[in-house]
């Protein structure tokens, strides 16, 4: 048996079939984690919905930021944008079974055998693994007991600092956005959600990637992440990063997680 994770596929799903055949992905032997954002921006979100839904219990997938778009515009809580490609996916018959599954699925995702953990994007400097473990549970009970009132009131950038006692919509929208959307912290801790740029560059040189913040209480396990294109294939400090803008003209690219000092498998973009 071999476990792959795969970085943000976001509706490449010819990319994502080349890539399954290049590691000989076995669904009735091999395991895959997907680290999230399956859809929006390439040319085919039903296609890849479809097929990894298909998987079984073969996937396991993190939500990220362009699939919790999809259901927040599926409940009539966000609009779509001039730039999205989902419209397959509404206009689809299997529409309701797809966002059903979809709703369903962690943010946070760990192998204690292995001693690695999955998420989209970051994690709070103030949190241990206990805290993310928890905070993840949170959404997730919140997001299936009444995912409408949830996305009601899900998008903003405040509150920008972790408190314990931080309670209900701030509590889930400050969850979300460190599972989903960070990239950088500042000197405090805070979340800088704004900044998305290649670490060192002009805009983003007095800001501290996420994982290198000094005080960071969650390190321990190696830890699988997405959402950051311009960070491209990262591996340091127990830290992974498997996005490699596949569909900005990038790869698509799998690690084998079971295997010691593996590298990266990578197919171009089809498009690029």
């Amino acid at each position: 048996m071999a476990l792959y994770a795969i970085g943000d596929v976001q509706g490449c799903n010819a990319e994502l079939g080349a890539l399954l055949e290049a590691i000989r992905f076995s669904a009735d032997r091999d395991q895959l984690w997907f680290v999230g954002d399956l859809v929006n921006r390439g040319p085919d979100s039903l296609g890849v919905l479809r097929r990894i839904r298909s998987l079984g219990d073969a996937a396991t997938v993190t939500l990220g930021n362009h699939d919790l778009h999809l259901l927040a515009v599926a409940f009539g809580s966000a609009q779509a944008r001039d730039d999205d490609t989902l419209g397959d996916i509404f206009a689809s018959a299997e529409r309701h079974a797809l966002l059903e599954w979809l709703a369903g699925l962690p943010l946070f995702h760990e192998d204690p055998t292995l001693n690695v953990c999955m998420l989209h994007a970051g994690l709070a400097p103030q949190w241990d693994l206990t805290r993310a473990r928890q905070c993840a549970r949170e959404f997730e009970s919140a997001l299936r007991r009444d995912p409408k009132s949830l996305f009601d009131r899900l998008y903003g950038d405040q509150p920008d600092l972790w408190d314990d006692g931080l309670e209900g919509e701030a509590r889930l929208r400050f969850i979300a956005n460190c599972f989903t959307r960070l990239r950088y912290v500042d000197a405090h801790g805070r979340l800088m959600l704004r900044a998305k740029g290649a670490p060192g560059k002009p805009q983003t040189k007095s800001l501290i990637p996420w994982f290198e913040a000094a005080a960071a209480r969650w390190r321990g396990p190696r830890l699988i992440f997405g959402h950051w294109s311009t960070l491209g294939f990262f591996d340091r400090d127990n830290v992974t990063g498997l996005d490699t803008g596949c569909v900005w003209g990038g790869t698509l690219s799998a690690l084998r997680l079971d295997v010691a000092h593996a590298k990266p498998v990578q197919v171009a973009c089809a498009a690029a």
